[in-house]
């Protein structure tokens, strides 16, 4: 049942909305994925084990973590536990739906104002969302290179406050798009869920508000990059910034916006085509600038990288500014000086995952697995659950030669975003049970070449797996060659992974890593010549030190 009538509630499951009358509920992210759970199971008691893994899974949760997540619920819906109406406590056993829920026929979202050209758009928008795929999986590659869709773009979920130029008229809707603000500006997972909840209460009080649809866009882009949501988040927000781009074409902040959603999708050179056009709209845009360098270090432009972000004027305003810097010295074979930022940014931001991901990323590319392996513990302990440092997690346990350990942590990679690509090749080929088979191997290698590369090297690294899983080492070399076409620079790790370890002793595989630290030593003399280098690299040579790589 896609829409469910549960007593006076209108469930819409396509949309994930709530409604009393005319009333949308704030029931969004892991509310909403309790709610439909329990919808699922009509009036079946839900246990603890089922929700756990139904809602949360594959983050690992205990009954007060439920228990809490049930309250939450509840507020949302005006439901009292002691006189429960929707939702009632099972003691020792978990939690039930109170009535049955309804088969009903969708209800015509409400129209607070006369319907204009912008309503209509935004509910084709809503409609188009609901009914597509989540989103085309061509596109979801796992970023290998470390970062992950636009990680810097509006400086993650801070970007693009809209201001309202004083001569505009005010709209009934911005006491809501000012809280909704505040949310967004956090960067933390629920508050992203809130802020939301509450673009869309102003797009449904005000839907010709511009500010209401870049603000659900940047909101809805973050959910799909930063925090492992839906994916058709990403492509909804592409849709939203848009509309915005239809009505006012130089709005350089939805220029931004839609190079963000770009970034989200994979799309990396209409992500690049859109951060350009904000740019030449507003060249004070710093966070847009700094959300072009990554996708410029990706394309292998380390120096043009580095010296991009070290020309912001408010680099502290950017949120992932630092871990970028940071790994653009470490590409560079700057490893001292890398190591130091790295080390830094893991103990300043323990809320940010690109640094949980980062530096124990890089004391295993040094060779130091144990505290590579103590890092990660600390990373995964924080709360920032990411493909990446499971995978992390999954290659550490290889070198320590826990195979089926190193199984369920590709695996738990894959289930955290089970459309991404790499995560489910990686998931088929390093599964406990022991090798896939050749069918599997060559129908994946067939759906991975079929696949656009959308500009990123990935793809290239993905497809040397499979071809390394078949045995043919030429063929695999032949796709890493293709990978540092498209940008990838990490000679570091491809010395030590496990994941290519029987590619070490083929022919050509010297020739490979030489290619990539040819060009890395020509950018970094590069960046010793130039005067805006970092204080830290004063006195060093264009010749990395010897056993830095």
């Amino acid at each position: 049942m896609t829409s469910v009538q549960l007593l006076d509630l209108h469930i819409d499951r396509a949309l994930q909305q709530v409604r009393r009358g005319d009333v949308v509920l704030p029931v969004s992210g892991l509310s909403w994925r309790l709610l439909d759970c329990l919808v699922e199971h009509g009036t079946d008691v839900v246990d603890f084990d089922t929700l756990a893994r139904e809602v949360w899974a594959p983050a690992v949760v205990g009954e007060d973590a439920i228990s809490q997540r049930v309250k939450l619920l509840r507020q949302a819906l005006g439901d009292d536990s002691r006189r429960p109406r929707y939702v009632r406590s099972v003691r020792g056993r978990g939690y039930q739906l109170c009535a049955p829920p309804q088969a009903c026929a969708p209800m015509a979202p409400p129209a607070p104002v006369e319907p204009s050209a912008a309503a209509a758009a935004t509910a084709a928008t809503a409609a188009a969302t609901a009914a597509a795929p989540e989103g085309p999986q061509r596109r979801l590659h796992a970023r290998w290179a470390w970062l992950v869709a636009g990680v810097a773009a509006a400086g993650g979920i801070i970007a693009v406050i809209v201001q309202r130029p004083d001569n505009a008229a005010h709209s009934p809707a911005d006491p809501v798009l000012q809280r909704a603000a505040y949310y967004a500006g956090i960067g933390q997972a629920s508050n992203n869920e809130r802020a939301i909840t509450l673009y869309r209460q102003a797009l449904q009080i005000d839907p010709d508000s511009s500010a209401a649809r870049r603000g659900l866009a940047r909101a809805l882009a973050a959910d799909a990059c930063l925090f492992n949501g839906r994916p058709g988040s990403a492509q909804e927000a592409l849709q939203l910034a848009g509309q915005v781009l239809q009505a006012a074409p130089d709005d350089a902040a939805a220029h931004a916006l839609r190079g963000y959603a770009h970034d989200c999708l994979g799309a990396m050179p209409q992500a690049i085509a859109d951060y350009e056009q904000a740019l030449l709209r507003d060249p004070d845009d710093e966070r847009t600038r700094a959300s072009l360098a990554y996708l410029q270090q990706e394309q292998g432009h380390l120096a043009q990288a580095l010296k991009a972000n070290l020309s912001l004027h408010a680099p502290e305003r950017i949120r992932f500014r630092d871990v970028q810097v940071a790994r653009e010295l470490e590409l560079l074979g700057f490893t001292d000086a890398a190591a130091r930022r790295h080390a830094r940014n893991f103990q300043l931001y323990p809320d940010n995952v690109f640094s949980n991901i980062a530096w124990p990323r890089a004391l295993m590319n040094m060779g130091e697995q144990d505290k590579a392996r103590q890092a990660l513990d600390q990373a995964l302990a924080r709360g920032t659950p990411h493909p990446q440092l499971l995978r992390l997690h999954g290659e550490l346990l290889l070198m320590g030669g826990d195979r089926q350990g190193a199984a369920e942590a590709f695996e738990q990679a894959r289930l955290l975003r089970p459309l991404q690509s790499l995560g489910k090749t990686l998931g088929g080929l390093q599964q406990g049970s022991g090798t896939p088979s050749p069918e599997w191997i060559a129908a994946r290698l067939r759906e991975v070449t079929a696949q656009a590369d959308d500009g990123w090297s990935d793809a290239a690294v993905e497809r040397a797996l499979l071809h390394q899983a078949q045995g043919d080492a030429g063929a695999a070399i032949a796709d890493l060659h293709r990978a540092v076409d498209a940008g990838f620079r990490d000679a570091a790790w491809l010395r030590v992974t496990p994941l290519f370890a029987p590619l070490r002793q083929a022919p050509g595989w010297e020739r490979l890593l030489a290619r990539i630290e040819a060009d890395v030593a020509a950018q970094r003399a590069q960046v010793l010549a130039a005067s805006w280098r970092p204080d830290d690299l004063k006195g060093l040579s264009a010749t990395p030190a010897a056993g830095t790589r």
